[in-house]
């Protein structure tokens, strides 16, 4: 009896210390509360929740595998318990173990789960492991559970919206912003669901939150993309380029990017990766699954995405990080040493290129390898078509083009949550296009022969014959489902994620010239650099 008083004293006082703990978690003084559960966890070691603390400090300061030893320590204590189980699939993912996650997951779902909390984290999950249908079952239990969570709605709408029930989503975008009518990213979200119309739109609600001052410098962001998507939608042109150059203005003064360093680094590209370098190159990995679909973002890489991966030889993966992550990977190991933009790019021309194939296939095997090809639609791959072609010679390049200024009116009118820090200022903006134009052309003329280039505006002209050429580039026989691509029930996350579920449309083809005056400061770089539009 006495060593239980004891053990229940100590359990006791380890959770108020763990309350303190969670206060300064609150305030986001992470450091802090990671120095006051260290002392915890050393003088209460048995106490798992004092673990699963630590593992949430860890993650929070982005130290994945500091959180999965953390985290590891409260399974061994309490291994039946859901709360750590849930946590330790936040750590695999961290740190893109996915199949690992998988396993944890999975059968998370089928066993008795007990809060909303829990309900809506292992959606969240599922998200992240495309298991989309599982998500959608654990958001709607999760508000059962909590009707009154804004945030869960947001959740269970974007995932409907992903997988293209638009009134769905849009009806839980609306539950969202009554329990919550600060909600930025749900007024942006429910903005782009749809083309809104003079009768059917949200532009006077839009409006009065602008005028307002509309919260934070996000919350403003949010709302002024919103009202310039929804005034394009109406026609009202000048208007809402008046908001979209608001909404672009704000974005970039909060955001730390010099263009220079990007153009000094493609410029370091075109010098390491030359003509004569090429012609003493080494043999790469010979797989050849990957079909790689890049250029300028906004330029219809998810349409030919979605003509691609509607034939059954063909998976599409999505946007992947994974080639870049392993060339940093493998570039930190071969220099020992974080290296920096002026280090990185001679040092990845010495690397071996079949090491660098193998394990890019190595980091795909969870989410690929069921049918002969698999999609990697990640556009800024361009940076490293000839690192591709070196460690994957048998791959597929396929890069959009799209008329320059459609391409940029199309970037710069685009809130990206990552990525792009180019595209908030018209200058910056024209700039990054010259860069992106001269290292493409640059790729065609040391590697002749080896990027397929295909052309927005041909696709929207003539989608049969374009679909044709593109599965014949991938040595494959034709199948017509590839133009019926708006019947795949693929999920995406992209940009493009409702456009796609449409046939293909020729109305963005264009749409720049009712901006013609406003981005003449594109229009004049363009120019200068010799580039037709």
């Amino acid at each position: 009896m006495y060593d239980e008083n004891m053990a229940n004293i100590k359990k006791s006082s380890a959770k108020s210390v763990e309350s303190s703990i969670w206060a300064d978690i609150e305030k986001k003084r992470f450091k802090e509360a990671a120095l006051s559960c260290a002392r915890l966890n050393r003088e209460y070691p048995t106490f798992a929740s004092g673990w699963h603390t630590m593992s949430y400090i860890a993650i929070s300061l982005n130290n994945a595998a500091i959180a999965l030893d953390a985290i590891n320590r409260a399974v061994e204590l309490e291994p039946d318990n859901a709360e750590w189980l849930l946590q330790k699939a936040n750590c695999m993912l961290a740190l893109v173990r996915l199949e690992e996650a998988k396993k944890i997951a999975v059968p998370l779902s089928e066993v008795k789960l007990t809060t909303a909390y829990q309900f809506s984290t292992l959606a969240r999950i599922m998200v992240r492991l495309g298991l989309n249908e599982k998500a959608l079952n654990l958001y709607s239990r999760a508000i059962a559970l909590d009707p009154d969570s804004p945030g869960d709605y947001y959740n269970l709408a974007t995932v409907q919206r992903s997988m293209g029930d638009v009134d769905g989503s849009e009806d839980n975008l609306n539950k969202c912003l009554e329990l919550n009518p600060r909600d930025s990213d749900a007024y942006y979200l429910r903005s782009i669901l749809r083309l809104q119309t003079p009768v059917d739109n949200h532009i006077d609600e839009l409006k009065r939150l602008a005028a307002n001052g509309a919260g934070s410098p996000r919350d403003a962001v949010n709302i002024n993309y919103a009202l310039a998507k929804e005034l394009e939608d109406v026609a009202h042109y000048d208007e809402s380029f008046s908001a979209l150059e608001t909404a672009a203005g704000i974005r970039r003064k909060h955001i730390k990017y010099r263009l220079e360093g990007d153009l000094l680094t493609i410029e370091a590209i075109k010098t390491t990766f030359s003509s004569e370098f090429f012609e003493k190159r080494t043999t790469g990995s010979d797989n050849s699954e990957p079909i790689f679909v890049l250029g300028m973002p906004r330029t219809g890489t998810t349409l030919v995405e979605r003509i691609l991966g509607s034939h059954s030889s063909i998976f599409s993966a999505g946007e992947l990080n994974n080639f870049a992550h392993c060339l940093m990977e493998l570039a930190g190991e071969v220099a020992g040493k974080k290296l920096g933009r002026d280090e990185l790019v001679p040092l990845t021309a010495t690397l071996d290129f079949k090491d660098l194939g193998e394990r890019y296939i190595a980091s795909t095997r969870n989410l690929v390898g069921h049918t002969a090809h698999f999609i990697d639609k990640l556009p800024i791959n361009f940076l490293y078509v000839g690192l591709i072609n070196l460690a994957l010679p048998n791959a597929k390049i396929i890069n959009l083009q799209r008329n320059p200024m459609d391409t940029c009116y199309a970037v710069y009118k685009s809130l990206f949550k990552d990525g792009y820090p180019f595209s908030y200022a018209l200058e910056e903006l024209g700039s990054y296009y010259v860069a992106y134009d001269r290292l493409m052309t640059h790729w065609n003329t040391v590697l002749p022969g080896v990027v397929h280039t295909v052309n927005y505006e041909d696709v929207v002209a003539d989608i049969e014959s374009e679909a044709r050429n593109l599965i014949d580039c991938c040595g494959l026989d034709w199948q017509e489902q590839c133009l019926r691509f708006y019947e795949n029930k693929q999920a995406s996350t992209t940009a493009s994620a409702t456009q796609i579920r449409q046939p293909v449309y020729s109305s963005s083809v264009g749409k720049w010239r009712h901006y013609e005056r406003q981005l003449q400061p594109v229009a004049n770089i363009l120019s200068a650099a010799g580039i037709d539009y």
